[in-house]
């Protein structure tokens, strides 16, 4: 007897909104997200923003991110530009700096694995 894999989740999932997305330089991008799973190593999850431009960065973490739906360029401080497409998949590695600039609701699956350890209390 085989056992069936079940999904935890599924694209058509409510998100939680956190708001305006910080460091906009154009538009007024709102961010929502659903974290699937969490510790202290490795977060999981479901992200979307409006349109709209903002920068983005990685400090402490890398992260891979599979788009599943959405339009817009994703451009990194040499210039290399990513077009966001679905289906597209794209890793990001820590000490990343760049802007996206999004044309049509982005909506992606994430996985950021922390590089650094939180400094001890």
């Amino acid at each position: 007897m085989t056992a069936e894999l079940q999904p935890q989740f599924v694209l058509s999932a409510v998100l939680n909104e956190v708001g305006l997305k910080p460091n906009a330089l154009a538009g007024s991008p709102v961010e929502s997200e659903l974290v699937i799973y969490a510790d202290d190593a490795i977060e999981m999850g479901i992200w979307e923003v409006t349109p709209g431009t903002f920068r983005g960065s990685k400090e402490g973490v890398y992260e891979f991110m599979h788009f599943a739906q959405g339009a817009g360029t994703i451009t990194d401080e040499s210039g290399a530009v990513i077009h966001i497409s679905p289906g597209l998949s794209v890793f990001v590695p820590d000490g990343w700096r760049g802007t996206w600039d999004v044309t049509e609701t982005v909506r992606k699956t994430y996985v950021i694995n922390r590089t650094a350890k939180e400094p001890s209390q």
